[in-house]
Protein backbone atom coordinates (compact mmCIF):
# COMPACT_ATOMS: atom_id res chain seq x y z
CA UNK A 1 0.00 0.00 0.00
CA UNK A 2 1.91 3.40 -1.04
CA UNK A 3 2.17 5.83 1.68
CA UNK A 4 1.22 9.56 2.63
CA UNK A 5 3.75 11.80 3.87
CA UNK A 6 2.34 15.07 5.46
CA UNK A 7 4.78 18.47 6.39
CA UNK A 8 7.57 17.81 9.17
CA UNK A 9 7.42 21.11 11.59
CA UNK A 10 9.43 20.93 14.08
CA UNK A 11 8.74 18.13 16.34
CA UNK A 12 5.76 16.61 14.35
CA UNK A 13 4.42 15.40 10.99
CA UNK A 14 1.31 17.52 10.19
CA UNK A 15 -1.03 16.96 7.60
CA UNK A 16 -0.75 19.81 5.08
CA UNK A 17 -3.52 22.22 4.54
CA UNK A 18 -2.88 22.60 0.75
CA UNK A 19 -4.46 19.12 -0.18
CA UNK A 20 -3.12 15.84 -1.23
CA UNK A 21 -0.30 15.51 -4.00
CA UNK A 22 0.30 11.95 -6.07
CA UNK A 23 3.53 10.38 -6.65
CA UNK A 24 3.84 8.30 -9.69
CA UNK A 25 6.08 5.89 -11.23
CA UNK A 26 7.81 7.67 -14.58
CA UNK A 27 7.94 4.16 -16.17
CA UNK A 28 4.80 2.28 -14.83
CA UNK A 29 2.41 5.04 -13.74
CA UNK A 30 1.61 3.12 -10.33
CA UNK A 31 0.86 5.29 -7.30
CA UNK A 32 4.41 5.22 -5.31
CA UNK A 33 2.88 7.40 -2.78
CA UNK A 34 1.25 10.86 -1.64
CA UNK A 35 2.25 13.96 0.22
CA UNK A 36 0.22 17.05 1.61
CA UNK A 37 1.17 20.37 0.74
CA UNK A 38 2.10 22.96 3.44
CA UNK A 39 0.55 26.40 3.24
CA UNK A 40 1.64 29.75 4.12
CA UNK A 41 0.92 29.66 7.51
CA UNK A 42 2.84 26.19 8.32
CA UNK A 43 5.19 27.45 6.30
CA UNK A 44 5.68 30.53 8.83
CA UNK A 45 5.75 28.19 11.87
CA UNK A 46 7.65 25.92 10.52
CA UNK A 47 10.63 28.63 10.04
CA UNK A 48 9.97 30.00 14.07
CA UNK A 49 10.65 26.20 15.00
CA UNK A 50 13.59 25.99 12.74
CA UNK A 51 14.53 29.69 14.22
CA UNK A 52 14.13 28.56 18.04
CA UNK A 53 15.93 25.11 17.07
CA UNK A 54 18.73 27.24 16.12
CA UNK A 55 19.41 29.08 18.97
CA UNK A 56 19.47 25.64 20.80
CA UNK A 57 21.35 23.82 18.11
CA UNK A 58 24.36 26.66 17.55
CA UNK A 59 24.88 25.30 21.44
CA UNK A 60 25.47 21.59 20.45
CA UNK A 61 29.07 20.59 21.10
CA UNK A 62 30.52 19.62 17.24
CA UNK A 63 31.58 16.15 18.50
CA UNK A 64 27.76 15.16 18.86
CA UNK A 65 27.11 16.99 15.49
CA UNK A 66 29.48 14.55 13.91
CA UNK A 67 27.71 11.68 15.88
CA UNK A 68 24.34 12.17 14.57
CA UNK A 69 26.00 12.39 10.68
CA UNK A 70 27.58 9.41 11.15
CA UNK A 71 24.97 7.71 12.91
CA UNK A 72 23.36 8.94 9.54
CA UNK A 73 25.70 7.67 7.07
CA UNK A 74 25.38 4.17 9.07
CA UNK A 75 21.51 3.72 8.83
CA UNK A 76 21.28 5.06 5.36
CA UNK A 77 24.04 2.42 4.34
CA UNK A 78 21.84 -0.41 6.32
CA UNK A 79 18.97 0.46 4.21
CA UNK A 80 20.55 0.82 1.09
CA UNK A 81 18.05 -1.81 -0.68
CA UNK A 82 15.25 -0.10 0.57
CA UNK A 83 16.03 3.71 -0.62
CA UNK A 84 17.25 2.62 -3.74
CA UNK A 85 14.42 1.23 -5.07
CA UNK A 86 12.24 3.99 -3.49
CA UNK A 87 14.66 6.74 -5.47
CA UNK A 88 14.12 4.60 -8.30
CA UNK A 89 10.19 4.14 -8.35
CA UNK A 90 10.07 8.11 -7.38
CA UNK A 91 12.37 8.88 -10.02
CA UNK A 92 12.99 6.32 -12.78
CA UNK A 93 16.23 6.44 -12.29
CA UNK A 94 17.91 2.76 -13.12
CA UNK A 95 18.51 0.41 -10.24
CA UNK A 96 22.19 0.40 -10.35
CA UNK A 97 22.47 3.92 -10.04
CA UNK A 98 20.69 4.48 -7.38
CA UNK A 99 22.46 2.01 -5.53
CA UNK A 100 25.12 3.92 -6.36
CA UNK A 101 23.39 7.53 -4.96
CA UNK A 102 22.99 5.88 -1.89
CA UNK A 103 26.52 4.66 -1.74
CA UNK A 104 27.49 8.85 -2.55
CA UNK A 105 25.05 9.59 0.08
CA UNK A 106 26.79 7.44 2.81
CA UNK A 107 30.08 9.13 2.05
CA UNK A 108 28.54 12.32 1.71
CA UNK A 109 27.81 12.08 5.86
CA UNK A 110 30.42 10.15 6.62
CA UNK A 111 32.34 13.41 5.13
CA UNK A 112 30.63 15.70 6.89
CA UNK A 113 30.79 14.24 10.07
CA UNK A 114 34.64 14.58 10.11
CA UNK A 115 34.71 17.88 8.93
CA UNK A 116 31.57 18.61 11.91
CA UNK A 117 34.88 18.20 14.21
CA UNK A 118 36.88 20.61 12.77
CA UNK A 119 34.13 23.28 12.64
CA UNK A 120 35.40 25.35 15.19
CA UNK A 121 39.39 25.26 14.58
CA UNK A 122 40.71 28.98 14.17
CA UNK A 123 42.09 29.51 11.14
CA UNK A 124 45.77 31.83 11.42
CA UNK A 125 46.20 33.24 8.31
CA UNK A 126 50.01 34.55 7.34
CA UNK A 127 49.84 38.29 7.80
CA UNK A 128 52.79 38.48 5.27
CA UNK A 129 55.17 40.39 7.73
CA UNK A 130 52.74 43.76 7.54
CA UNK A 131 54.50 46.62 9.30
CA UNK A 132 51.45 47.11 11.73
CA UNK A 133 50.94 42.84 12.73
CA UNK A 134 54.07 42.88 15.04
CA UNK A 135 52.85 41.59 18.40
CA UNK A 136 49.22 40.65 17.39
CA UNK A 137 48.05 37.16 15.83
CA UNK A 138 45.29 37.23 13.69
CA UNK A 139 42.39 34.35 13.53
CA UNK A 140 39.19 33.52 12.19
CA UNK A 141 36.56 31.35 12.42
CA UNK A 142 32.94 30.33 10.11
CA UNK A 143 29.91 30.74 12.42
CA UNK A 144 26.57 29.34 12.02
CA UNK A 145 24.04 31.35 10.16
CA UNK A 146 20.76 30.05 11.23
CA UNK A 147 18.64 28.82 9.19
CA UNK A 148 18.85 27.87 5.65
CA UNK A 149 16.15 27.20 2.87
CA UNK A 150 17.05 23.90 0.81
CA UNK A 151 15.27 23.62 -2.71
CA UNK A 152 16.38 20.27 -4.53
CA UNK A 153 15.69 18.64 -7.82
CA UNK A 154 14.34 15.41 -8.75
CA UNK A 155 17.27 13.62 -10.26
CA UNK A 156 19.25 12.96 -7.23
CA UNK A 157 16.62 12.50 -4.11
CA UNK A 158 19.10 11.60 -1.62
CA UNK A 159 22.49 12.35 -2.50
CA UNK A 160 21.26 16.26 -3.87
CA UNK A 161 19.82 16.47 -0.25
CA UNK A 162 22.35 15.54 1.39
CA UNK A 163 24.59 18.17 -0.33
CA UNK A 164 22.44 20.72 1.74
CA UNK A 165 21.26 19.11 5.29
CA UNK A 166 24.85 17.46 5.45
CA UNK A 167 26.93 20.69 5.80
CA UNK A 168 24.34 22.84 7.23
CA UNK A 169 23.87 20.49 10.23
CA UNK A 170 28.05 20.11 10.32
CA UNK A 171 28.47 23.39 10.90
CA UNK A 172 25.62 24.38 13.05
CA UNK A 173 22.73 25.57 10.85
CA UNK A 174 18.94 24.47 10.65
CA UNK A 175 17.25 23.82 7.77
CA UNK A 176 13.92 23.96 5.91
CA UNK A 177 13.72 21.79 3.20
CA UNK A 178 11.67 21.74 -0.07
CA UNK A 179 12.04 18.39 -1.53
CA UNK A 180 11.47 18.21 -5.58
CA UNK A 181 7.45 17.23 -6.09
CA UNK A 182 8.60 14.35 -8.22
CA UNK A 183 10.52 13.16 -5.70
CA UNK A 184 9.84 13.68 -2.12
CA UNK A 185 9.10 10.39 -0.50
CA UNK A 186 12.95 9.87 0.25
CA UNK A 187 13.22 13.33 1.70
CA UNK A 188 10.84 11.78 4.11
CA UNK A 189 12.58 8.80 4.51
CA UNK A 190 15.74 10.54 5.18
CA UNK A 191 14.21 12.89 7.84
CA UNK A 192 13.17 9.57 9.50
CA UNK A 193 16.64 8.32 9.82
CA UNK A 194 18.26 11.68 11.32
CA UNK A 195 15.43 11.76 13.48
CA UNK A 196 16.42 7.77 15.20
CA UNK A 197 19.86 9.18 14.43
CA UNK A 198 19.15 11.42 17.26
CA UNK A 199 18.65 15.12 15.21
CA UNK A 200 17.11 17.25 17.33
CA UNK A 201 13.58 18.51 16.73
CA UNK A 202 13.51 21.45 14.52
CA UNK A 203 16.46 21.43 12.86
CA UNK A 204 15.21 19.15 9.80
CA UNK A 205 12.01 20.29 8.76
CA UNK A 206 10.60 18.95 5.36
CA UNK A 207 7.60 20.96 3.60
CA UNK A 208 6.83 19.82 0.14
CA UNK A 209 4.49 23.03 -0.72
CA UNK A 210 4.18 25.33 -3.81
CA UNK A 211 5.96 27.77 -5.66
CA UNK A 212 4.03 30.92 -3.51
CA UNK A 213 4.60 29.02 -0.40
CA UNK A 214 8.60 28.35 -1.50
CA UNK A 215 9.27 32.38 -2.18
CA UNK A 216 7.94 32.81 1.38
CA UNK A 217 10.15 30.51 2.87
CA UNK A 218 13.37 32.35 1.16
CA UNK A 219 12.21 35.70 1.57
CA UNK A 220 11.30 35.80 5.65
CA UNK A 221 13.51 38.11 7.17
CA UNK A 222 14.41 35.00 9.74
CA UNK A 223 15.57 32.41 6.87
CA UNK A 224 19.49 33.79 6.35
CA UNK A 225 20.75 31.78 3.21
CA UNK A 226 19.29 29.97 0.41
CA UNK A 227 20.58 26.65 -1.01
CA UNK A 228 19.27 25.65 -4.21
CA UNK A 229 19.71 23.58 -6.73
CA UNK A 230 17.15 22.96 -10.03
CA UNK A 231 16.41 24.89 -13.10
CA UNK A 232 18.43 28.78 -13.82
CA UNK A 233 15.05 30.41 -14.90
CA UNK A 234 14.01 29.57 -10.96
CA UNK A 235 17.21 30.31 -9.22
CA UNK A 236 17.83 33.32 -10.33
CA UNK A 237 14.58 34.82 -10.05
CA UNK A 238 15.11 33.29 -6.21
CA UNK A 239 18.23 34.91 -5.83
CA UNK A 240 16.79 38.06 -7.54
CA UNK A 241 14.16 38.26 -4.20
CA UNK A 242 16.82 38.32 -1.82
CA UNK A 243 19.47 40.65 -3.45
CA UNK A 244 20.69 41.13 0.95
CA UNK A 245 20.90 37.32 1.22
CA UNK A 246 23.37 34.51 0.87
CA UNK A 247 22.73 32.62 -2.08
CA UNK A 248 23.83 29.52 -3.31
CA UNK A 249 22.49 28.32 -6.83
CA UNK A 250 23.20 25.07 -8.61
CA UNK A 251 22.01 24.87 -11.48
CA UNK A 252 23.21 22.75 -14.23
CA UNK A 253 24.30 23.09 -17.91
CA UNK A 254 25.19 21.45 -21.68
CA UNK A 255 27.99 19.49 -20.80
CA UNK A 256 30.63 19.60 -23.12
CA UNK A 257 33.76 17.01 -23.75
CA UNK A 258 36.58 17.86 -26.17
CA UNK A 259 38.46 14.72 -27.58
CA UNK A 260 41.98 15.94 -28.64
CA UNK A 261 43.81 12.59 -28.78
CA UNK A 262 42.75 9.07 -28.34
CA UNK A 263 44.82 6.80 -26.37
CA UNK A 264 41.74 3.72 -26.18
CA UNK A 265 38.80 3.73 -28.30
CA UNK A 266 36.99 0.83 -26.57
CA UNK A 267 37.08 2.89 -22.84
CA UNK A 268 36.59 6.13 -24.41
CA UNK A 269 33.31 4.90 -26.29
CA UNK A 270 32.21 3.16 -23.13
CA UNK A 271 32.36 6.76 -21.07
CA UNK A 272 31.70 8.71 -22.86
CA UNK A 273 28.16 6.98 -24.23
CA UNK A 274 27.60 6.18 -19.98
CA UNK A 275 28.49 9.99 -19.57
CA UNK A 276 25.84 10.98 -22.77
CA UNK A 277 22.97 8.58 -21.89
CA UNK A 278 22.80 7.03 -18.45
CA UNK A 279 20.06 8.29 -16.25
CA UNK A 280 18.35 9.35 -19.66
CA UNK A 281 20.39 12.11 -19.50
CA UNK A 282 19.35 14.16 -16.19
CA UNK A 283 22.24 14.52 -14.91
CA UNK A 284 23.08 18.17 -14.28
CA UNK A 285 27.25 17.38 -15.69
CA UNK A 286 25.85 14.90 -18.09
CA UNK A 287 27.77 14.73 -21.61
CA UNK A 288 25.49 16.83 -24.49
CA UNK A 289 28.25 18.23 -26.48
CA UNK A 290 31.63 16.11 -27.53
CA UNK A 291 33.96 18.39 -29.75
CA UNK A 292 36.30 15.49 -31.42
CA UNK A 293 39.27 16.55 -33.56
CA UNK A 294 38.72 16.10 -37.07
CA UNK A 295 41.30 13.62 -37.91
CA UNK A 296 39.25 11.33 -35.32
CA UNK A 297 35.90 12.59 -35.97
CA UNK A 298 34.64 9.47 -38.66
CA UNK A 299 35.54 7.17 -36.69
CA UNK A 300 34.13 8.51 -33.34
CA UNK A 301 30.99 9.31 -34.91
CA UNK A 302 30.71 5.97 -36.34
CA UNK A 303 31.42 4.61 -32.62
CA UNK A 304 29.08 6.46 -30.93
CA UNK A 305 25.89 6.03 -33.15
CA UNK A 306 26.28 2.25 -32.99
CA UNK A 307 26.94 2.67 -29.37
CA UNK A 308 23.93 4.41 -29.10
CA UNK A 309 21.45 2.15 -31.00
CA UNK A 310 22.67 -0.25 -28.89
CA UNK A 311 20.88 0.64 -25.46
CA UNK A 312 17.86 -0.50 -25.40
CA UNK A 313 15.67 2.31 -22.67
CA UNK A 314 14.23 -0.34 -20.15
CA UNK A 315 12.52 -1.49 -17.11
CA UNK A 316 14.35 0.59 -14.00
CA UNK A 317 14.31 -1.74 -11.35
CA UNK A 318 16.32 -4.17 -13.88
CA UNK A 319 19.94 -4.13 -13.08
CA UNK A 320 21.02 -3.90 -16.57
CA UNK A 321 19.25 -0.71 -17.22
CA UNK A 322 21.74 1.97 -18.30
CA UNK A 323 18.38 4.56 -19.86
CA UNK A 324 15.02 4.07 -18.08
CA UNK A 325 12.09 7.06 -18.40
CA UNK A 326 12.61 10.54 -18.27
CA UNK A 327 10.81 12.32 -15.38
CA UNK A 328 7.45 12.87 -17.18
CA UNK A 329 5.51 13.35 -20.57
CA UNK A 330 5.87 17.09 -20.52
CA UNK A 331 9.85 16.89 -20.22
CA UNK A 332 10.27 14.48 -23.46
CA UNK A 333 7.73 16.34 -25.31
CA UNK A 334 9.92 19.57 -24.60
CA UNK A 335 13.12 17.94 -26.07
CA UNK A 336 11.60 15.92 -28.73
CA UNK A 337 10.11 19.60 -29.86
CA UNK A 338 13.33 20.54 -29.75
CA UNK A 339 14.91 17.69 -31.61
CA UNK A 340 12.60 18.19 -34.47
CA UNK A 341 14.02 22.22 -34.57
CA UNK A 342 17.17 21.38 -34.88
CA UNK A 343 16.62 18.72 -37.75
CA UNK A 344 14.45 21.34 -39.47
CA UNK A 345 17.01 23.72 -39.00
CA UNK A 346 19.13 21.15 -40.81
CA UNK A 347 20.98 19.18 -38.05
CA UNK A 348 21.18 15.35 -38.93
CA UNK A 349 19.76 12.40 -36.31
CA UNK A 350 21.87 9.62 -36.22
CA UNK A 351 20.04 7.84 -33.88
CA UNK A 352 16.87 8.31 -31.65
CA UNK A 353 13.49 7.74 -31.03
CA UNK A 354 10.61 8.96 -28.96
CA UNK A 355 8.65 6.28 -27.34
CA UNK A 356 5.79 7.36 -25.96
CA UNK A 357 4.75 8.65 -23.21
CA UNK A 358 8.30 9.56 -21.53
CA UNK A 359 10.77 7.48 -23.01
CA UNK A 360 13.35 8.78 -25.51
CA UNK A 361 16.00 6.23 -27.21
CA UNK A 362 19.79 7.80 -27.13
CA UNK A 363 19.95 10.30 -29.66
CA UNK A 364 23.05 11.41 -31.16
CA UNK A 365 23.03 14.47 -34.20
CA UNK A 366 25.62 16.33 -36.27
CA UNK A 367 25.75 19.72 -37.96
CA UNK A 368 23.10 21.59 -34.84
CA UNK A 369 23.69 24.86 -35.20
CA UNK A 370 24.43 27.83 -33.01
CA UNK A 371 20.45 29.16 -33.22
CA UNK A 372 18.62 26.23 -32.18
CA UNK A 373 17.93 25.41 -28.85
CA UNK A 374 19.34 22.44 -28.48
CA UNK A 375 23.24 23.65 -28.51
CA UNK A 376 21.47 26.50 -26.05
CA UNK A 377 19.82 25.26 -23.67
CA UNK A 378 20.31 22.46 -21.13
CA UNK A 379 18.64 19.41 -22.75
CA UNK A 380 18.51 16.92 -19.43
CA UNK A 381 17.37 13.98 -21.77
CA UNK A 382 19.69 10.97 -23.36
CA UNK A 383 20.94 13.15 -26.49
CA UNK A 384 24.07 13.77 -27.85
CA UNK A 385 25.51 16.49 -30.03
CA UNK A 386 28.85 15.95 -31.99
CA UNK A 387 31.23 18.10 -34.00
CA UNK A 388 34.29 18.19 -35.71
CA UNK A 389 37.17 20.99 -35.17
CA UNK A 390 40.51 21.82 -36.24
CA UNK A 391 42.36 23.60 -33.44
CA UNK A 392 41.41 23.61 -29.83
CA UNK A 393 40.73 27.11 -29.88
CA UNK A 394 37.40 26.46 -32.00
CA UNK A 395 36.51 24.10 -29.67
CA UNK A 396 36.79 25.85 -26.77
CA UNK A 397 34.91 28.81 -28.52
CA UNK A 398 31.88 27.03 -29.03
CA UNK A 399 32.11 26.02 -25.60
CA UNK A 400 32.50 29.74 -24.16
CA UNK A 401 29.60 30.93 -26.56
CA UNK A 402 27.28 29.13 -24.60
CA UNK A 403 25.55 30.58 -21.38
CA UNK A 404 26.16 27.72 -19.37
CA UNK A 405 29.57 26.52 -17.33
CA UNK A 406 29.44 23.83 -15.27
CA UNK A 407 31.90 21.18 -16.28
CA UNK A 408 33.73 20.22 -19.44
CA UNK A 409 36.25 17.32 -20.24
CA UNK A 410 39.08 17.54 -21.68
CA UNK A 411 41.07 14.13 -23.56
CA UNK A 412 44.73 15.08 -24.20
CA UNK A 413 48.57 14.71 -22.63
CA UNK A 414 49.41 17.28 -24.43
CA UNK A 415 50.55 19.74 -21.60
CA UNK A 416 50.08 23.04 -23.22
CA UNK A 417 46.89 22.22 -24.97
CA UNK A 418 45.64 21.38 -21.06
CA UNK A 419 46.92 24.43 -20.11
CA UNK A 420 45.52 26.54 -22.91
CA UNK A 421 41.91 24.67 -21.91
CA UNK A 422 42.30 24.95 -18.22
CA UNK A 423 43.24 29.18 -18.75
CA UNK A 424 40.43 30.10 -21.38
CA UNK A 425 37.03 27.43 -21.01
CA UNK A 426 34.39 29.50 -19.09
CA UNK A 427 33.54 26.64 -16.37
CA UNK A 428 33.56 26.15 -12.95
CA UNK A 429 35.44 23.13 -13.56
CA UNK A 430 38.00 21.03 -16.21
CA UNK A 431 38.17 17.27 -16.04
CA UNK A 432 41.31 15.51 -17.65
CA UNK A 433 41.27 12.51 -19.25
CA UNK A 434 37.69 11.48 -18.02
CA UNK A 435 34.49 12.57 -18.95
CA UNK A 436 33.18 15.91 -17.83
CA UNK A 437 30.25 14.15 -15.43
CA UNK A 438 32.84 13.46 -12.82
CA UNK A 439 32.42 13.83 -9.04
CA UNK A 440 34.17 13.66 -6.16
CA UNK A 441 31.30 14.66 -3.20
CA UNK A 442 33.77 16.41 -1.44
CA UNK A 443 35.75 18.58 -4.12
CA UNK A 444 34.02 22.05 -5.08
CA UNK A 445 31.40 21.93 -7.16
CA UNK A 446 29.83 24.73 -8.74
CA UNK A 447 29.52 26.66 -12.26
CA UNK A 448 29.48 30.23 -13.81
CA UNK A 449 27.34 32.20 -16.11
CA UNK A 450 24.28 30.65 -15.61
CA UNK A 451 25.06 27.30 -14.03
CA UNK A 452 25.29 28.72 -10.80
CA UNK A 453 26.87 31.05 -8.24
CA UNK A 454 28.56 29.36 -5.02
CA UNK A 455 30.32 26.31 -4.37
CA UNK A 456 29.09 22.98 -2.77
CA UNK A 457 31.12 19.84 -1.39
CA UNK A 458 30.97 19.58 2.16
CA UNK A 459 33.65 21.85 3.57
CA UNK A 460 33.28 24.65 0.63
CA UNK A 461 29.28 24.89 0.99
CA UNK A 462 29.95 24.56 4.94
CA UNK A 463 31.91 28.22 4.44
CA UNK A 464 29.05 29.55 2.27
CA UNK A 465 26.54 28.48 5.13
CA UNK A 466 28.58 30.58 7.79
CA UNK A 467 29.98 33.72 8.53
CA UNK A 468 33.32 34.60 9.30
CA UNK A 469 33.99 36.29 12.13
CA UNK A 470 38.04 37.97 12.30
CA UNK A 471 39.68 38.13 15.93
CA UNK A 472 42.96 39.98 16.27
CA UNK A 473 45.05 39.71 18.96
CA UNK A 474 47.74 41.90 21.00
CA UNK A 475 49.74 39.82 22.07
Amino acid sequence: MSQIRHPIIGSVELEGTEGLHEVHSPHSGTLVGSVTYAGFIQMTTAIAEAEDAFQLFRKVSPAERSRILHETSDRIAAQKEEIAQLITCESGKPITYSRIEVDRAVFTFSAAAKAALRVDDDIAPDLLGAPNAKGRTLTYRYFPLGVIAAITPFNFPLNLVAHKIAPAIASGNTVILKPAPQTPLTSFMLADIMREAGLPNGVLNVLPCDNDVAEVLVMHESVKMLSFTGSAAVGWKLKSLVPKKKVTLELGGNGSAIIDEVKDWDSLITSLTHAAFYYAGQVCISLQNLYVKREFYDEMLDKMVRAAKAIIPGDPMQDDTLVGPMISEAATLKVKGWIDEAVSLGATMHSGSYLPPNYLTPTVLTNVPESAALFREEAFAPVLLITPYDYITEAITKINTGHYGLQAALYSSDEKIIDIAYNQLGVGGLIINDTNNFRIDTMPYGGVKDSGFGREGIEFAMREMGEMKVMVRRN
